[in-house]
C-alpha cells in the first residue's frame, strides 16, 4: 500500500511539474509580433520625383527606412495624422535634406500610434506631388 503511495505522488509530482512549466512558458510563445521595418525610396529608380511605395500599411511600432534614391534633395514630412496631433506629425517628420544616394532616416511609429491615414510629403518637391500616405491599423 505504502508503495502505491509513492508511486502516485511521484506520478502526481512529474504532472504537476509539466503543467507549470507549461504555465511559465506561456508568456514567451503569446509574445507579440515583433516589429516591422520597412524601406521607402526617396526618388523613383527610373528618374521620377516620387516615393516608392507612395503609400504603405504598417503597425504601430513599425519603423520605416526612408532612403535617399535618386533626384534629390529629399525629406520626409508628415502634415495629417489621425486626429490632426501636430506634435505627433513633428515627431514622425524628418526634416534635414539628404543629398547623396544611400543615405537614410527612420521614423518609427510609437506603440500607442492611433490608427489611421498619415500623409508626408517631401518639402523641396511637395509642388511636384512628392507625396504619400502611410495607413496604421
Amino acid at each position: 500500500m505504502m508503495q502505491f503511495r509513492t508511486s502516485i505522488l511521484r506520478k502526481l509530482g512529474v504532472l504537476l511539474s509539466i503543467i507549470l512549466l507549461l504555465v511559465a512558458s506561456f508568456p514567451l510563445l503569446a509574445s507579440p509580433a515583433a516589429a516591422e521595418t520597412y524601406t521607402v525610396k526617396m526618388g523613383s529608380d527610373n528618374g521620377r520625383l516620387k516615393f516608392v511605395p507612395s503609400t504603405l500599411t504598417v503597425k504601430p511600432g513599425d519603423t520605416i527606412e526612408w532612403v535617399m534614391n535618386k533626384l534629390g534633395p529629399h525629406n520626409v514630412v508628415f502634415d495629417h495624422t489621425p486626429g490632426e496631433d501636430a506634435d505627433l506629425a513633428k515627431s514622425l517628420s524628418k526634416e534635414k535634406l539628404l543629398f547623396t544616394s544611400g543615405e537614410l532616416v527612420e521614423t518609427t511609429f510609437p506603440v500607442d500610434a492611433p490608427s489611421g491615414n498619415y500623409s508626408f510629403y517631401c518639402q523641396p518637391h511637395q509642388g511636384v506631388l512628392m507625396v504619400g500616405k502611410i495607413t496604421v491599423e
